[in-house]
């Protein structure tokens, strides 16, 4: 079998598939933890204001969404000089742990807005370098959707295990750190090591995969204006988007959901065990079901199933119920496997398509745009659920200073965690439908 820009397909061992998986635990952290303790760190750690902490998190971020087209022409034009796109991705193994740790490393009489931001800024830089040809590679591995879809199996579980890791195991080496910004600087570097770890074995585990976009290199504004006529792409970009908007905000609002509603801070772990635990353990299911009734329609069924569960925590929450509250966590994280796995198996369907209807091969280009506006939805989340603070009347304090928060403020964190996602989560399923439409699958 060969791919559409004529590179002979290898098999895939498990080898293969766990090199390539496994960069998926640093993306992960990466992914999850700023936007998971990030804003937390600022407003209770630091004492920054909730409206400027949102403008930390959400600036580097946009600077990342207008990088990360860039670093996908590059990444083409690198793979057809080189055949390879491990230049980039070596440079993100390199840097993108370090900028993270100094992210939750605020030196005293430094204003920490300012030093986060700036190391925020540096460290999506870096994520763009690996992330853009990291999920350009699967196009290039496999040449069928049955084989992309395996690909994917292992990358979404590498991912969840890294999602585990940020919200499991990060808040834990915080409290183990003895708390405050002492706890938060340790737990930087500890988790920046991990994440070092899995990127240089994924850079190294992919040297292998045969990169031959082309047969020209593009510009990155040849590169758009050739890919903005393949409209199943964006389509199914805008449901992804979307959907990472909701569970960015979701992600932002743990902390406070756990501290002022649950009344312990360290449920915040169990929250995120319990979210993503059930999601590795489903995505065996969801494939299968996948090869069984059709992509599209499952997407679409796990996109209903985590805004009716988002609704649902509307009133565990409100009654302080923990029990019901890790339920339907648990049951979201089923459906969470989901839209992780199917928009990505789907991905390079739309690629490949592109190639038949254009001449070119351009997966960097392409997932340039999607790591872009992925990066978005990540990004706003956390300055989405700062903006809800802040007009609920949350009150910032730094670390040791007790606050009372207003009745307002508390409905206003609970909201914020549980009707804005579901309310988001709607509006990607006309998205998701239209996409099958244009695909031709059932939904």
């Amino acid at each position: 079998m060969t791919h559409p820009a004529g590179v002979v397909e290898r098999p895939l061992g498990r080898g293969r598939l766990l090199g390539y998986g496994v960069g998926s635990i640093g993306t992960g952290v990466f992914s999850a933890v700023p936007g998971l303790l990030l804003l937390y760190y600022l407003t209770d750690m630091l004492g920054v204001p909730a409206a400027v902490a949102g403008v930390v998190l959400v600036a580097p971020k946009i600077w990342d969404v207008l990088l990360n087209p860039l670093v996908g022409a590059a990444s083409d034009r690198e793979a057809v000089r080189t055949g390879r796109r491990t230049r980039l991705l070596a440079i993100g193994a390199a840097a993108l742990p370090v900028t993270f740790a100094l992210m939750f490393a605020v030196p005293g009489g430094v204003p920490g807005a300012l030093w986060s931001g700036v190391a925020f800024l540096l460290a999506a830089t870096a994520f763009a370098c690996f992330q853009v040809p990291y999920v350009a590679l699967p196009a290039e591995m496999a040449g069928t959707q049955t084989a992309r879809t395996r690909i994917m199996s292992w990358r979404v579980v590498c991912l969840t295990v890294g999602i585990l890791v940020a919200g499991g195991l990060a808040p834990a080496v915080v409290d183990l750190a003895g708390g405050g910004r002492a706890g938060y600087a340790v737990m930087g570097v500890a988790i920046g090591a991990l994440m070092a770890a899995a990127l240089v074995a994924a850079t190294l585990g992919t040297r292998w995969v045969p990169s031959r976009p082309g047969p020209r290199p593009l510009g990155p504004v040849a590169a758009f204006r050739l890919a903005r006529g393949n409209r199943p792409f964006f389509v199914l970009l805008a449901a992804f988007v979307t959907q990472a908007l909701a569970v960015a905000v979701m992600l932002a609002g743990a902390p406070y959901v756990a501290s002022y509603r649950l009344g312990d801070y360290g449920l915040t772990s169990v929250m995120f065990v319990c979210l993503v635990g059930p999601s590795m353990l489903a995505v065996p299911g969801w494939a299968w079901l996948a090869r069984r009734h059709g992509a599209v329609r499952c997407y679409l069924a796990a996109s209903i199933g985590f805004c009716a569960v988002a609704v649902a925590l509307i009133p565990a929450l409100a009654g302080g119920g923990l029990a019901a509250t890790l339920a339907l966590t648990a049951l979201a994280g089923v459906c969470y496997a989901a839209l992780q796995l199917l928009p990505l198996s789907l991905l390079p369907d739309t690629v490949h398509a592109d190639a038949a209807r254009t001449g070119q091969a351009q997966s960097g280009a392409f997932t340039g745009l999607w790591t872009a506006g992925e990066t978005a939805g990540l990004a706003l989340g956390p300055g989405l659920f700062a903006l809800v603070l802040a007009l609920s009347g949350f009150v910032s304090a730094p670390t040791g200073s007790s606050v009372a928060q207003e009745p307002v403020a508390l409905t206003g964190l609970l909201l914020g965690f549980t009707a804005l996602p579901a309310l988001l989560m709607l509006i990607s399923l006309p998205f998701v439908a239209w996409y099958g439409r244009l695909a031709k699958e059932p939904v």
